[in-house]
C-alpha cells in the first residue's frame, strides 16, 4: 500500500491497516442469536443493520486497566476523592442500602465501592452503544469473541424480556451497563426488582442496583460476616506464591506450612489462598477467601477484588482516608 495512503488512514484514525473489520455476514449472525433465544429474526437482524463497528474498542480492550502493576492500578480507584464520595452516597442511602445488607449480608459498603470502582457511584456509566460494543467484539476479536457474541445474543433477550431498545442502551466498551456495570448474561441471571414496580431498572433505579449487586454475590457463595482478605506474614525461606489461584482451597495450617500466616488472628478455620500483588515497597502477600474469590466473579482479575474490597474497608471508616487498609 502506498505510504501516503498509509499515511491518510493513521490521519483519519483508521489505525493500520490490518485494523479495518472485514465485513461480518450479518443475516448469518442475526439466525444465530435468534435460534439460540428464541427470537425473531427478522427483528435481531434490522438492529444488526444498524451495528457500527469500533476500532476505538478493540484498542480500548488489548490495554486494561488490569495490567497495570498494584502500586499503578490501586491509585486510580482508592484516592480520597473517591472515598469521600463513597461515603457521602452510603449517607445519602444509608436506609435502602441497610436493608440489602440485613436481607443478604452484603456489606453497604461493599455494594457502594462496587459501584465506586465501577461507576463513580454512577456518574460515569458509559457512553458507547451497547449493541456496537458487543457486535464489534462479537464479530471482530478473536481472543473472546465467543464470548462477546453469547453476549450479543443475551443483549437481544434482554431487551425483549425489559422492553428496552437494545439500539438506545449505553455502556462500557466491553458491553457492561449500568450503575453496576452488569454484562446482558448477567443482567438476565442476576438483576432484582428491588423496588417492587415489576422491572428491573439497572439504570435508574438504585433499589434495583442496590439488590442486584447484593443477589450477584450470594448467587456466587458469599458468605455474610467472613473475612475477604488479610496481609500475610511470608517467612523468608518460603518459596515466592505464584500460581495464580484465586479459589480459597487450602487451610491455615497448609498455608503455614509453605510460610504464609495472617497478620492478625482469625476467628474459625477459613480456607484461603495467597494473593500476591506488585506494591509500591514491594511484593505484598495476602490471604484471601471465599468472599474475597466472589469478587473476583465480578471481575477476575485480583487487582480489581482488592481495590473493590480496601475501597469498602475505606468507605466504612475501617482503612485510611486514601483507602490504605488498616
Amino acid at each position: 500500500m502506498p505510504v501516503l495512503l498509509i499515511f491518510l488512514l493513521l490521519s483519519l484514525g483508521l489505525g493500520p491497516v490490518g485494523a479495518v473489520a472485514a465485513e461480518v455476514d450479518r443475516e448469518a449472525l442475526a439466525r444465530e442469536l435468534a435460534a439460540e433465544h428464541g427470537l425473531d429474526a427478522t427483528r435481531v437482524l434490522a438492529v444488526l443493520r444498524q451495528a457500527e463497528y469500533k476500532q476505538a474498542i478493540i484498542d480500548a480492550i488489548t490495554r486494561p486497566a488490569e495490567a497495570k502493576p498494584w502500586r499503578d492500578y490501586r491509585p486510580i480507584f482508592l484516592g480520597p476523592e473517591r472515598v469521600r464520595d463513597g461515603r457521602a452516597f452510603v449517607a445519602e442511602h444509608a436506609d435502602a442500602l441497610a436493608r440489602v445488607e440485613r436481607e443478604t449480608g452484603v456489606p453497604a459498603a461493599l455494594i457502594a465501592a462496587i459501584l465506586g470502582v465501577e461507576t463513580r457511584y454512577g456518574r460515569i456509566t458509559g457512553s458507547w452503544r451497547v449493541v456496537d460494543a458487543l457486535y464489534t467484539l462479537g464479530a471482530h476479536y478473536p481472543p473472546r469473541q465467543d464470548f462477546f457474541r453469547r453476549e450479543l445474543g443475551h443483549l437481544f433477550a434482554l431487551a425483549q424480556e425489559e422492553g428496552l431498545d437494545p439500539l438506545a442502551l449505553k455502556g462500557s466498551y466491553a458491553g457492561a451497563m449500568g450503575w453496576g456495570q452488569f454484562m446482558p448474561s448477567s443482567y438476565r441471571a442476576y438483576a432484582r426488582d428491588g423496588d417492587g414496580d415489576g422491572r428491573r431498572d439497572l439504570f435508574h433505579s438504585l433499589d434495583d442496583v442496590f439488590a442486584s449487586v447484593a443477589n450477584y454475590f450470594v448467587a456466587h457463595g458469599w458468605q455474610g460476616g467472613q473475612p475477604v482478605a488479610v496481609p500475610a506474614l511470608r517467612q523468608a525461606e518460603a518459596a515466592d506464591w505464584g500460581s495464580g489461584q484465586l479459589r480459597p482451597e487450602h487451610t491455615l495450617q497448609e498455608l503455614a506450612r509453605l510460610g504464609y500466616r495472617p497478620a492478625r488472628p482469625l476467628s474459625g478455620a477459613p480456607q484461603a489462598t495467597v494473593v500476591r500483588l506488585d506494591g509500591v515497597s514491594g511484593p505484598e502477600y495476602w490471604l484471601a477467601f471465599q468472599n474475597f474469590y466472589v469478587i473476583t466473579r465480578y471481575n477476575r482479575s485480583p487487582l480489581y477484588a482488592m481495590a473493590v474490597y480496601q475501597l469498602a474497608q475505606a468507605i466504612a471508616g475501617e482503612g485510611q482516608a486514601d483507602g490504605t487498609a488498616p
